[in-house]
């Protein structure tokens, strides 16, 4: 078994091997690298780059900088405990800067060490195709109502350049392209957007594919982005239910349920018996209920999920992540920590 890094040894070994020491800043980092592709001028294009406290001490971001203009980072949380996630936000500025473009985020951080991590990102951004707006956004739709968008999408350039299709790997959207001009100042398009009726609730993040004649494969396919939310007729407050508790002790917390109009809670079931959630009996349009974990006598994460089933349209179910952290009694002095399969952290 990988044993839990000591922090005084961490310190010690951060100073025998110096920059090979910032390894621990790299493990919190899903990827550290990310190809944007071909990218229409104008076109909305971001990328996020996970990480996660996976250490026992608070861990923290002082800046990040980029080294070109062509990307701009964002820090999304710049304080992390333990298993807390945040990101670093690339944002691609497709209206100052055209063609190939690379450039190298340089995450610092000063808790609970110094150190650096560079993030790589690359675009090839084309200035012959023009996307406004940048992003196809749906809004926020209500449930069953569905929505369209449209883009327009400009070309200068061949005379006989065509967008032959456009792909969709969302089934809940579909997309036409129709010929609006074409001449000496140059071809453009109407790139229509549908959101199905029957969309599921939710945040929608996606693209639409431009399939267009270009003699070159690598510039032939041109993303457009979609982005929107879907309301659900019944929501849940929080997204995700996170409890801490120490061994052998319970815990207790809330959840927020939700809708437009009165329904009833017909059911509440958990995939851990452990987790148990009593239902009200009457019908409204807010409940809270209250969720207990019984406890256990093993330290580590708990990852189970609940399911809140309704009598709202056609019986309505919602699916809530439930992370339960269970720490050693306070002063046990074992000197480790959980990792997220219940053994010690790596």
């Amino acid at each position: 078994m990988i044993r839990t890094y000591g922090w005084v040894a961490l310190a010690v070994w951060s100073v025998c091997q110096g920059a090979a020491a910032q390894e621990w800043a790299v493990k919190m980092f899903s990827v550290t690298s990310h190809d944007f592709g071909v990218v229409a001028r104008g076109a909305k294009a971001e990328f996020d780059f996970v990480l996660q406290n996976i250490y026992e001490e608070d861990v923290h971001i002082v800046s990040v900088r980029s080294s070109c203009g062509c990307t701009q980072p964002k820090i999304l949380k710049d304080s992390l405990k333990t298993w807390e996630k945040s990101a670093i936000r690339a944002v691609i500025d497709s209206r100052s800067f055209l063609g190939r473009k690379d450039a190298t985020l340089t995450v610092t951080f000063d808790r609970p060490f110094p150190a650096e991590v560079q993030l790589h990102v690359y675009v090839f951004i084309r200035g012959d195709v023009v996307v406004q707006p940048g992003v196809i956004n749906f809004g926020t739709v209500e449930p069953g109502s569905g929505a369209v968008r449209k883009a327009r999408i400009s070309y200068a350039g061949r005379t006989d350049w065509q967008v032959l299709r456009v792909e969709s790997a969302n089934p809940q959207i579909t997309a036409e392209i129709v010929e609006t001009e074409r001449g000496p100042a140059g071809i453009k398009y109407d790139l229509i957007a549908t959101l199905k009726p029957v969309a599921t609730a939710g945040y929608i993040q996606d693209h639409l594919v431009l399939v267009t004649n270009d003699y070159t494969a690598s510039t032939a396919r041109v993303p457009v982005p979609v982005e929107g939310i879907v309301e659900s007729a019944i929501s849940v407050r929080p997204s995700v239910l996170m409890m801490t508790t120490e061994s052998g002790a319970p815990a207790t917390r809330q959840i927020v349920v939700q809708g437009r109009q009165p329904f009833r809670i017909v059911g509440i079931e958990c995939d851990d018996p452990r987790v148990q959630a009593t239902p009200p009996t009457e019908s409204k349009s807010l409940h809270i209920i209250s969720v207990t974990f019984a406890g256990s006598t093993a330290t580590g994460i708990v990852n189970t999920r609940l399911r809140v089933r309704t009598d709202a349209r056609q019986g309505t179910v919602l699916d809530v992540p439930v992370q339960i952290t269970v720490s050693a009694p306070h002063g046990s002095g074992n000197g480790s920590s959980p990792g997220p399969d219940g053994g010690e952290r790596p």
